[in-house]
């Protein structure tokens, strides 16, 4: 699939160079024209139409200049089209490119810097190049209006991802909701709007958390517009950009050392599930008289436990016996490693460090998690000699938070055949993505500029609509891909994966954008655009981050923020005249 991409990539550019020397370039005035050598169509005055000349879209001098003096050049709407077609197809190729051979790298290295520092760039790499190169080209009038388009495709970006895109990953990943989980490969309910939908672990509210802090930069460039002061906003720019830096570096550190956290909380949730286990396996076999009359853990009831536990009856328990134990009890619904858990809760129990548990220790150790169990679970009511439900309680919560942190240790990690080859391949589609991203997107932006001088659309709109659909399409294909097989896993990762794209869009890709406007001195007047990137990023990121099960009917608020964020920066900028 991979060879099959690069060839298309490498026909669809030689046919843009093949057909380069017939591009042409002409000048449009607003008088009669004055070069003898230029070819009239009929248009002798061109009028700035009323939707956008407020907004200064076009330059002083409307001009169709071919890009690098040799890519071709049109001011016809049916020829930009074409262009943008041909140029978002080669910026999707690219896309894919990048995100093919970061996986292969991935596979060979692993987590950690690569996947930390490495790939979250590499996935904004496109848009950055599209954002960087809207405000280099020309003067500085020129880029004032060509960074509408970095702008669009900033708000554009974000708002497909966590609408478009968030909505339609659940529905094609919904199962069942049972117990308020979502039940793995179970899809029996349709499109029951609060009976089937997706179910996340954990990390991926802590992805959302993290999105809904990346806007923090979009608020500090936007506070002199919101204090009505014009003498501050090139500081602001400066301010963001530096928050903006050190956002990106924070965030690639959690990165690092998220798999790390990650492993050491998923190890911590499983003992916990394994002592919850312990205890309702052994409330079963005390009769459910661990408790005193005065709700205490009853130590004459755990000492008895302690002599049927004691297999040789030489007054403590080993590792073996322990072992004994947990094999007993049976723990079907964690994969468990029987002598890793045995370990673990004989360094629990033995404060004396002995390699042993003593009467004394297990005693302390049963009741301390009792304790534990009963202030963990609200339910419990008053505590008595029978009333241990608690106990039942505690396994059920320690069972869903060990589903919740999402459990890796039964996936299948196959190696690589040959690495050397691997890495080689895997870094030549990396060069290659990035040598056609940075070779196309300045031609994407002069066409989706003249497409917008030829139809009268504001270049915005355009780019909001259009150009995330080739930055972004392979991201979305890979989401799609991955939430279809319905699992609570494979749905944690497609919205982790659409949270860090968005995160990338508000600090790396911002921080290029707020680059531009600081060195080029430009105008920071962008008040709708920020507002709707604002609204879906908070909307989306505080929903997304206090709860794991999302029914079906949250996809139609995603939904519904999509045309909701293009008709708010209409109403702003063309009937109350934010910009």
């Amino acid at each position: 699939m991979a060879n099959k991409s690069v060839l298309s990539v490498m026909f669809i550019v030689f046919v843009v160079l093949a057909t380069a020397g017939f591009g042409r370039s002409r000048f449009i005035n607003s008088g009669t024209p004055t070069y003898s050598d230029l070819v009239s169509d009929g248009i002798d005055n061109v009028r700035q139409p009323s939707i956008i000349s407020h907004n200064r879209i076009f330059s002083s001098e409307d001009t169709c200049e071919q890009t690098y003096g040799f890519l071709p050049c049109t001011t016809t709407v049916v020829g930009n089209l074409f262009l943008i077609v041909v140029y978002g197809f080669l910026m999707f190729q690219a896309a894919t490119l990048l995100s093919n051979g970061s996986e292969l790298l991935l596979e060979i290295l692993g987590p950690g810097i690569i996947g930390g520092l490495f790939l979250p760039i590499l996935g904004a790499l496109p848009d950055a190049m599209l954002i960087l190169v809207s405000g280099l080209s020309g003067s500085r009038e020129t880029a004032q209006s060509q960074v509408l388009v970095g702008m669009g495709l900033l708000a554009g970006s974000t708002v497909m991802l966590l609408t478009l895109l968030w909505g339609s990953c659940v529905i094609v990943g919904k199962c069942d909701i049972e117990d308020s989980i979502a039940r793995d490969l179970k899809d029996t309910k349709g499109f029951s709007l609060t009976g089937s939908g997706v179910t996340t672990d954990i990390w991926t509210c802590y992805a959302a958390m993290i999105m809904s802090v990346s806007v923090i930069p979009f608020i500090i460039v936007q506070l002199p517009q919101i204090l009505h002061s014009n003498s501050g906003r090139h500081l602001a720019v400066l301010i963001a950009l530096i928050v903006s830096l050190a956002l990106l570096l924070t965030y690639c550190l959690y990165q690092i050392f998220q798999p790390w956290i990650q492993r050491r909380r998923l190890a911590y949730a499983k003992h916990k599930h394994v002592i919850s286990g312990v205890l309702k396996h052994l409330k079963m076999r005390a009769l459910g008289r661990l408790l005193t009359d005065d709700g205490e853990p009853n130590t004459d009831v755990i000492r008895k436990l302690f002599k049927t536990i004691d297999l040789d009856s030489d007054q403590c328990l080993s590792a073996s016996e322990l072992r004994a134990l947990l094999i007993g009890i049976q723990f079907d619904e964690i994969d468990l490693d029987k002598d890793d858990a045995a370990e673990k809760l004989l360094s629990d129990f033995d404060t004396s460090h002995d390699r042993h548990v003593d009467e004394d220790e297990f005693v302390k150790g049963i009741s301390r998690w009792i304790n534990v169990a009963k202030g963990n679970v609200v339910s419990s009511g008053d505590a008595g000699p029978h009333t241990i439900k608690f106990i039942n309680d505690f396994h059920l919560q320690t069972k869903k938070e060990h589903y919740l942190l999402g459990d890796m240790s039964d996936e299948t990690v196959e190696g690589v055949e040959n690495p050397k080859r691997t890495s080689i391949k895997a870094v030549l589609m990396l060069m290659l993505g990035t040598v056609i991203a940075a070779a196309f997107a300045d031609p994407l932006v002069d066409a989706v500029d003249n497409f917008s001088s030829a139809t009268s659309i504001p270049s915005f709109f355009i780019s909001f609509i259009a150009l995330p659909l080739a930055t972004n399409s392979s991201e979305a294909v890979s989401a799609l891909i991955f939430a279809s097989r319905k699992k609570q896993r494979t749905a944690s990762l497609t919205f982790s994966e659409i949270y860090g794209a968005v995160t990338m869009n508000n600090i790396l890709c911002l921080a290029v954008f707020l680059a531009i406007v600081y060195v080029r001195h430009l105008t920071w007047d962008f008040s709708s655009e920020v507002l709707v990137i604002l609204i879906v990023c908070l909307v989306m990121g505080v929903f997304a981050s206090f709860r794991t099960t999302f029914p079906l009917w949250t996809c139609s608020v995603a939904y519904v923020l999509y045309p909701f964020s293009l008709a708010m920066v209409y109403v702003l900028d063309y009937v109350f005249g934010w910009s």
